[in-house]
């Protein structure tokens, strides 16, 4: 396996850091990291907000579910789906542009995921830790007034980074889904039952819980995860920003 390859195996989310820098020149590697990864068309559609005020820091983290540690994170960084700034390039070229309508807002929250994934990379390759946070799509109404977003740009991710702590370093990566329950060929296969649980038990065993109980463990995390209130908002959050992309006139 060569280094990026057992990069990409060994990273896993950090979410306690040490108190310590990272250095301007450290962030401009992250963020050129960002810009070579691919994109549609080479029209980078996405805008980074690098966050550094201390107490925007600390409403986002408000804003986010109140996750104190992002507060505290030596790098925060905002990944918007800009589906702005080209339509702005058309009109003083002296086109007139159409609406974005959802095919855009899919294409550029792509571009932005994939910039932000190229930035997790590079920071593990420097011996920086990272974590995404998917609550910036929380709260938009709150998140657009504070981070001043126009109409037609959406937060596809946060990205938080700095130095891991020992405990973090040593924390075992979780273990995924073995690949025959994620991988299908050419078309989208009819899950069993059956499936679904031999998958989640497999997973387990690998991750070391000998105990694992389907039944009790799924529906703890239906109530913590998809059916809890944060879920709800983000839904809720997220289909204010889509209501910007469905009036598309010709």
């Amino acid at each position: 396996m060569n280094p990026t390859q057992q990069g990409i195996q060994d990273r896993k989310s950090v979410r306690v850091f040490l108190d310590q820098s990272v250095t301007p020149a450290m962030k401009e590697q992250l963020l050129e990291a960002a810009f070579q990864a691919p994109t549609a068309g080479c029209q980078q559609l996405y805008t980074i907000l690098d966050i550094t005020d201390p107490e925007r820091k600390a409403r986002l983290a408000e804003l986010c579910d109140h996750q104190p540690f992002i507060a505290t994170a030596p790098v925060v960084l905002v990944f918007l789906a800009d589906c702005a700034r080209w339509p702005g390039v058309y009109r003083e070229a002296g086109c007139a542009p159409r609406p974005a309508g959802a095919g855009d807002l899919f294409l550029a929250l792509a571009d932005a995921c994939i910039a932000a994934q190229n930035v997790v990379v590079a920071a593990h390759s420097l011996g920086l830790g990272s974590c995404y946070i998917g609550d910036i799509l929380e709260n938009c109404e709150q998140v657009r007034e504070e981070l001043a977003l126009p109409a037609q740009v959406v937060p596809a991710a946060m990205l938080v980074i700095g130095w891991p702590t020992r405990q973090q370093q040593q924390r075992k990566k979780p273990a995924r889904f073995a690949r025959n329950y994620i991988v299908a060929e050419n078309q989208y296969p009819e899950y069993t039952g059956e499936q679904h649980r031999q998958a989640l038990e497999e997973r387990a065993t690998r991750g070391g819980n000998e105990t694992f109980d389907f039944d009790q463990w799924v529906k703890a995390f239906e109530q913590r995860k998809y059916g809890s209130d944060f879920s709800r908002e983000m839904s809720r959050s997220a289909a204010e920003y889509l209501k910007d992309f469905l009036n598309e006139t010709e």
